[in-house]
């Protein structure tokens, strides 16, 4: 039997208890440990001396190669699947040795779930697993101490992590499941153990990995077989079919819904409004409504399964109308943005819970372009935890992640005080603290919002923002993330990768990405200019980062700021030594750069001899890396043309290399060579547009990153024949409606998409640009489209792509980012 010793509601076993629950071997310096955080982010961590590390190994990654890493910053505790070689560097330190490390976390997570005796909600499908938690969290919040999945904590890491979470005062859990191969499921029933099952729906997601739909849905459906409900909606015909003739679902009692007869909850009417949705219903015989304030259909449907789960909760119908129509949206990732005197502000205050919280300091401590970090916190309500508990542990968490000062809004955050060593101020009101609001006391500083919903932090947000415009660029990272992980899956893991982020990187910000890559252990930076590479130097990046059109006066300066020049030609090889030798520096590296055939930078071939006597001859040089630029490596006319540069390449290469006594990397591929030509990956790739999902091949595998939305400023009524616009450029063949939105060429909107060339999506819909684009402005014809003003226009972006514009255009989309004017707020979004 076990004996857990809880303190402040954490989950305190001790060592040898981990030990056993995982399955492993304990080889124990220090027997008298107490965990309590389990860590599996050699990144992401608060509080090191009671966490266990488990060094997970993936394609692309294992943890085993940071455990060094983990004990220089005070971690005591690994679980590993092999121990390092030499045990004397980690006194004090214990490790338990496990066959794999999944599977002893899942094993831990599992066994502590079996601790506890709450109901358990578990939610899986292709779709509004995420809403759909975070909705029934919105409706049962009041009346339940609950815990759930932080964000989308889904996967075969992020369950257990979540199921971990529970502490002896919760009175409901709900947690979420996704899989993307066969066999996962299992894994994940085991941990959460659900009571009430709930399936969304089905669609194609990760489909890659399964025979066919009904294959799927068999997998996913593995997480109820031993669940006392099993929630669904009767309209998706394959679930319904499947799990009605299907005998493992036999003595599992189903509560369904459907728009037709034969459901628990039969809807009869669905009535859309403006802003808002009237949905009528029965409810085992009786009348029922509840009316949402969301339209679409998506919102629509994870509202009713909300519903239904609250229904079969024993909630009565008037409970749930009431609280129903009160559903926010669930905007399920921080938003980065330029904010007032060179401040980086996050916007994580859809929700405020000390879970949440943990992971929006992580993310705030990553912002390594400001030394100064300010966290903005309202009061939090439904813990579970005394008042003195939440605050004691909260400041401590804020202590431990070195913030700086902390304004606290609310009657209970002040407690904060007594626990946090660094400055605080204290507002009994979001109202108190914007009318003593100063924009001087906000400087150069990363600064987070972490707010309970009724505290209104999106009026502090607008205070705190550089831009109110509305047209904005969002920046999705967890997508870019997801592009960098697929290009670094088709290369040897031994082959180092160059992100290539100049120009803004291709309009997308500067600091904000390569922060992000940096974070992702990127192996290398490049830029185009001196001047970017200092601003990256100067927001905290420390990447190496190879600045690849040096001009001559940059030069001198590159060692101050530990840049590594490109080096194309021999006066600014012989500029480079001498300024070197005039520093007494010895062996800076630089990069050689070849042209194998465009004609463009680089030595020839017939320069090679002079430029190996120059290098050899001199010790204030080392050469880094030597590289070339294929032309034309995502057009298949030109594949020969492109293996004949790939060959002289490497015979230039290696004459280069010979000559020398050290390693030199070689590299040619860009990213659609990275694609089309694996055999020539050599010891390093350079990725730059196929991180924002450009691909050279047809892909599915790549995720779209930058969205350019704007909203309707005025929706008007044009008769036919009139014209709209500067010069007359358009006139109207019917009578229509105009929607005007405000974007422009100043904006970096080309003035050749107009007059029918360029269109637009608004509410789902693509609508064409008619007349010539305004400086500030265009318009569009949304003829008899339901539309109102302030509805959102995404003018590229997942449903309008960017390739599709830049086709348009005679160009490519390289071109239509860069072009999107500084003027545009860039908002930077983050799981």
């Amino acid at each position: 039997m076990w004996k857990i010793r809880y303190r402040n509601y954490m989950n305190d076993y001790s060592i040898q208890q981990i030990a056993a629950a995982c399955g492993g071997e304990l080889y124990l310096e220090s027997g008298n440990i107490i965990v309590r955080h389990l860590v599996t982010d050699s990144r992401r961590f608060s509080f090191p001396g009671d966490s266990v590390f488990f060094a997970l190994s993936g394609e692309r990654h294992d943890g085993h190669d940071y455990l060094s890493d983990m004990y220089r910053q005070q971690v005591r505790n690994f679980v590993v699947s092999r121990l390092p070689e030499n045990l004397l560097p980690y006194p004090g330190a214990n490790f338990i040795l496990v066959p794999d490390t999944l599977e002893a976390l899942q094993k831990l997570a599992a066994m502590h779930r079996s601790l506890f005796r709450l109901p358990v909600i578990g939610i899986t499908g292709s779709n509004g697993k995420t809403i759909v938690k975070e909705w029934l969290f919105q409706l049962l919040q009041k009346d339940k101490v609950i815990v759930r999945s932080p964000k989308s904590y889904n996967s075969q890491v992020g369950v257990p992590l979540s199921v971990w979470l529970i502490r002896p005062h919760h009175e409901l859990a709900i947690f979420e499941a996704g899989i993307s191969r066969p066999g996962e499921m299992v894994n994940l029933e085991a941990i959460i153990k659900p009571d009430i099952g709930v399936i969304t729906n089905m669609g194609e997601a990760h489909q890659e990995y399964f025979s066919d739909m009904k294959h799927k849905l068999a997998q996913k459906l593995e997480l109820f077989k031993n669940s006392r409900v099993l929630i669904y909606c009767r309209d998706h015909c394959l679930i319904d079919e499947y799990v009605r003739n299907n005998s493992s679902f036999t003595g599992i009692p189903l509560f369904t819904w459907s728009v037709s007869e034969g459901a628990d909850l039969v809807i009869t009417e669905i009535s859309r409004h403006s802003a808002a949705t009237s949905i009528k219903a029965s409810f085992r015989g009786e009348a029922c409504s509840a009316t949402i304030p969301f339209t679409d259909q998506a919102s629509i449907e994870n509202a009713i399964h909300a519903w239904s789960v609250t229904l079969w909760l024993g909630y009565s119908p008037e409970y749930i109308s009431r609280n129903i129509s009160n559903l926010q949206p669930v905007a399920m990732r921080m938003e980065q943005k330029q904010g007032i005197n060179n401040c980086t502000i996050i916007n994580d205050s859809y929700n405020s819970d000390p879970d949440s919280l943990a992971i929006a300091m992580d993310f705030l401590s990553r912002q390594s372009q400001h030394r100064k970090k300010t966290l903005i916190l309202s009061d939090m309500f439904q813990t579970g935890k005394t008042i003195k508990e939440l605050y004691s542990e909260t400041g401590e968490l804020l202590t431990r992640e070195k913030t700086d000062r902390v304004i606290g809004i609310g009657k209970n955050v002040p407690l904060i005080k007594e626990h946090f060593s660094g400055r605080s101020d204290f507002y009994g009101s979001t109202e108190e603290f914007i009318n003593d609001f100063e924009p001087d006391s906000f400087y150069d500083e990363a600064v987070l919002l972490k707010g309970s919903r009724d505290f209104g932090f999106e009026r502090i947000s607008t205070l705190l923002e550089e831009k109110v415009h509305a047209t904005v660029m969002e920046i999705n990272l967890d997508n870019l993330v997801r592009n960098y992980n697929y290009f670094k899956s088709l290369i040897r893991q031994d082959t180092k990768v160059m992100a290539v982020v100049k120009a803004f990187s291709y309009g997308s910000g500067s600091y904000e990405i390569a922060n992000t890559l940096a974070y992702n252990l990127v192996d290398y930076l490049a830029v185009a200019f001196f001047d970017e590479g200092i601003s990256l130097r100067k927001a905290g990046v420390k990447v190496p980062i190879m600045v690849m059109n040096p001009d001559k006066a940059s030069l001198s300066r590159m060692a101050v700021h530990k840049l590594e020049p490109e080096i194309y030609n021999f006066s600014g090889l012989r500029i480079l030594i001498e300024k070197l030798r005039q520093q007494n520096i010895k062996d800076y590296p630089i990069h050689i750069k070849l042209d194998t055939g465009m004609y463009r930078l680089g030595f020839s071939g017939r320069e090679l001899p002079e430029l190996l006597r120059i290098i050899t001859g001199s010790g204030n040089i080392k050469v880094c890396s030597v590289f070339s630029h294929l032309a034309a490596s995502d057009d298949p006319s030109h594949d020969d043309f492109t293996r004949e540069q790939i060959d002289l390449f490497i015979t230039m290469a290696d004459r280069i290399c010979n000559e020398l006594y050290y390693k030199v990397m070689r590299h040619i591929l860009n990213s659609s060579g990275i694609e089309r030509f694996p055999e020539a990956q050599l010891d390093m790739v350079r990725l730059g547009i196929g991180l924002y999902g450009i691909s050279a091949i047809e892909n599915n595998k790549l995720a779209n990153v930058n969205t350019f939305r704007s909203i309707i400023s005025q929706i008007k009524e044009v008769p036919m024949g009139h014209t709209v616009g500067y010069s007359r450029g358009h006139k109207t063949k019917s009578d229509t409606r105009i929607a005007v939105v405000p974007v422009g060429y100043a904006d970096g909107l080309d003035r050749r998409l107009g007059n029918g060339t360029g269109r637009m999506i608004i509410n789902g819909v693509s609508v064409p640009v008619v007349g010539n684009i305004c400086m500030d402005m265009c318009m569009v014809d949304i003829g008899n489209l339901t539309a109102r003003e302030g509805d959102e226009v995404i003018v590229f972006g997942e449903d309008n792509p960017i390739s599709d514009i830049a086709d348009a255009l005679s160009t490519i989309p390289y071109e239509v980012f860069t072009n999107i004017s500084s003027r545009v707020k860039r908002v930077y979004v983050q799981e």
